[in-house]
């Protein structure tokens, strides 16, 4: 299952995606927001960062209007790999060589059918492990290292 969330910038792009993964019969779960009406990304971002951090989901889709505020919440949990892609190359490339877990992407930069094409890169990308597993690795022991303090 993927869970989604998105603020007002990016409410009508997730709109699409959540479309887009209803006709591939990939299950999903919006966290909101429900609307185009003003609110806070950090709120949205969190209630997906955090359940993936905690191990009770797997990946998630966040997106605010550039996708940028939605990176930098995320990443804050550990465990948490979000990568804001800007195209299919950086959505594949988030997942084989990062394994990303959740794509970050912007509502007021791209268009749907750019956007559809970069979740499906994701998904259906494969971590290709080996090297990049070191380097996750190094990410993990800092994030083990930093909570220790």
């Amino acid at each position: 299952m993927i869970l989604l969330g998105s603020d007002h910038g990016g409410y009508q792009l997730k709109a699409a995606i959540i479309e887009f993964l209803a006709q591939r019969g990939i299950s999903f779960e919006d966290c909101g927001t429900d609307n185009g009406n003003s609110v806070d990304y950090p709120d949205f971002g969190i209630r997906v960062a955090r359940r993936i951090s905690e191990g009770t989901a797997e990946k998630g889709i966040l997106i605010c209007g550039t996708g940028i505020g939605m990176s930098i919440v995320a990443n804050k949990f550990p465990g948490v790999r979000a990568a804001l892609a800007t195209d299919n190359f950086m959505a594949q490339m988030a997942k084989e060589h990062n394994n990303a877990n959740i794509l970050v992407l912007g509502g007021r930069v791209l268009d749907p059918h750019k956007a559809c094409g970069m979740v499906a890169a994701w998904l259906d990308a494969t971590f290709e492990g080996g090297r990049h597993q070191g380097r996750l690795d190094k990410i993990t022991h800092l994030e083990q290292e930093l909570r220790c303090r």
